[in-house]
């Protein structure tokens, strides 16, 4: 056996190593040189640049410190990257947890946000080892992006405060109708200082996106408004006036406090984190192959996700994914593997270190026009129209997902929106289901060096009354079975025979078999004779299973050998 042959054998059944290696380890082995290292470093330092304004607005946003977010870009940025299966992925913060995260720590605290940061980290390894991170790329396309336009909207939602520069007496709402009433009410503590800021950091980012696209738009707004605000001292509230500043290292380990009672209370949300998380990371790593035209294990690199969760939770950081927005600039930045991630992680670290003292002057209404881009560029203008545009069935599971995302619950949005696209690709896919009612017919003839291949049906050569033969095309499945089921039920008692051609039938599944094997039982109750031809085995093993086999039911490869049969035993017995 050539090598080429048994590389090709080991990629279709690849081993548990296989499957589970990081891609850091296969780009050692493939050969990784200085040119390599120095385009990691730059395409590291440009996403570096890109995170450290980008984790801090989040991490304020979920309702934590904004050292918060730069831990969680450190510690599991590092991981994700050290031990992921993709190329390209670049872990931390993400949008799409803000509303997530900041229920749970509302709800339980930050010591309990981390209790639930590590349990989903337990289940992100969990999905990976049982290898079904293969699944999750089945959710439909307009729930994922009703689900983004979703969370967008929320995180505008909860940016209104600060970009207006409101002071409440008491606490945010959450939830987007106690919200805005409550911002309504304090209207009349609007800040033109903050709202001025708010409003250059949103124009700033245009400008320089447009003009200057590979310029670092969102690090150049909030350093350009901190120098402004700390020399005109404007009065705006601060990541210092608020915070304190942020610390100038990384916190020392430690495990939050772990009882069966808070993880039973924070199960829910812990489930909420391992399935966004899954989702997001994945769906980041397909746009990065997308972009490269290269592939990335699922399952390897949502074991990256759990364990950089885990590590981000034990210094104290919130939930880490694969981002969509970093990893996209990672790989416009000349990034060549998961060596630029973990670079990023260690530029971000040095600047903790060295200009921490900084940051205490960054304005919050920057940091919220930030976001506020942020949350515009979640909501996908082009495939919500395309979406309006098509099929009915679509626009309503893309509505349903959306409303119930900005109205309701994070994870009931995912849910019902999965089931409605499930039922609707049911529907479709049953009516791609066809049952063709044919007489039995003479063959034309054929040369010698006929294949013996399926020849077409052609009621007009129909010869013998007896034997009637249904030909039934797609896909055989619990949506389409009592459709055939109906027409099998009508098996006449003039018939002696029955034929079922399968050639057609690419999947069949258990009530499908279980309706050949009632129709099989009723034809042999009526002494119809029951044939099938053109089972493919995995189509004729289900079939077994059920009790579809000989020698009440008999099968052959060609229509022609089943009929050939049936005409030679009936004459036989006649």
């Amino acid at each position: 056996m050539d090598a080429g042959s048994a590389t090709r054998r080991g990629d279709d059944n690849p081993g548990f190593l296989e499957l589970f290696t990081p891609k850091l380890v296969t780009v050692l082995r493939e050969g990784y040189g200085l040119k390599d290292l120095h385009a990691d470093a730059v395409a590291g330092l440009t996403v570096a640049i890109v995170a450290l304004p980008l984790s801090m607005a989040i991490a304020i946003a979920s309702g934590v410190s904004p050292d918060k977010g730069l831990i969680t870009a450190i510690v599991g940025g590092f991981f994700v990257s050290a031990l992921g299966g993709s190329r390209f992925q670049i872990g931390g913060p993400a949008g799409a947890f803000i509303v997530l995260v900041a229920a749970t720590v509302a709800r339980h605290g930050p010591d309990g946000l981390i209790l639930a940061t590590m349990m989903a980290g337990a289940f992100l390894l969990t999905i990976g080892f049982l290898r079904l991170g293969t699944y999750i790329k089945f959710i439909p396309f307009p729930v994922t992006v009703g689900f983004t336009a979703g969370i967008g909207i929320i995180i505008f939602a909860s940016q209104i405060k600060e970009l207006l520069g409101l002071t409440l007496n008491g606490n945010e709402p959450g939830p987007i109708l106690e919200k805005l009433p409550v911002l309504w009410a304090a209207l009349p503590s609007f800040s033109p200082s903050a709202f001025a800021i708010a409003t250059a950091a949103v124009a700033t980012i245009l400008i320089l996106k447009r003009l200057r696209p590979n310029w670092p738009g969102m690090l150049i707004a909030v350093v350009g408004l901190s120098a402004v605000t700390a020399l005109f001292a404007l009065p705006v509230e601060t990541i210092g006036s608020r915070f304190g500043g942020i610390p100038a290292g990384l916190p020392a380990p430690h495990l939050p406090e772990i009882t069966l009672s808070r993880m039973q209370a924070l199960l829910p949300d812990a489930i909420a984190f391992a399935l966004l998380g899954a989702i997001e990371s994945l769906l980041s790593a397909v746009v990065a192959d997308g972009m490269t035209g290269r592939r990335h294990r699922s399952n390897c690199e949502l074991f990256a996700q759990g364990t950089a969760n885990i590590a981000s939770a034990l210094f104290g950081g919130i939930c880490v994914t694969g981002t969509i927005a970093r990893t996209a600039t990672n790989v416009r930045a000349g990034g060549r593997s998961p060596i630029s991630g973990m670079l990023h992680a260690a530029f971000l670290l040095a600047f903790i270190l060295v200009a921490a003292p900084l940051a205490a002057y960054i304005p919050l209404a920057a940091l919220a026009g930030v976001l506020a881009i942020v949350a515009w560029n979640m909501i996908e203008k082009h495939a919500i129209a395309a979406l309006v545009r098509g099929a009915r069935g679509d626009a309503i599971v893309l509505a349903v997902t959306l409303l119930l995302t900005v109205f309701a619950d994070l994870t009931e949005a995912i849910v019902v929106g999965v089931l409605l696209g499930s039922v609707l690709f049911i529907d479709r896919l049953a009516r791609t289901i066809a049952i063709d009612h044919h007489m039995a017919f003479s063959l034309d003839d054929v040369s010698d060096t006929a294949d013996g291949g399926r020849t077409t049906y052609d009621a007009s050569l129909a010869t013998d009354p007896d034997i009637v033969v249904y030909r039934i095309s797609g896909a055989f499945f619990f949506g389409a079975a009592s459709k055939v089921g109906t027409v099998l039920d009508r098996i006449a008692d003039r018939h002696k025979a029955l034929v079922l051609d399968f050639h057609d039938v690419p999947f069949l599944d258990s009530t499908a078999a279980d309706t050949v094997a009632g129709a099989a039982r009723k034809a042999a109750a009526k002494g119809v004779r029951l044939v099938i031809c053109g089972a493919a085995p995995h189509v004729r093993h289900e079939l077994h299973r059920h009790g579809v086999a000989p020698p009440q039911v008999r099968f052959f490869q060609t229509l022609d050998k089943a009929l050939s049969h049936i005409r030679r035993t009936t004459t036989k017995s006649g």
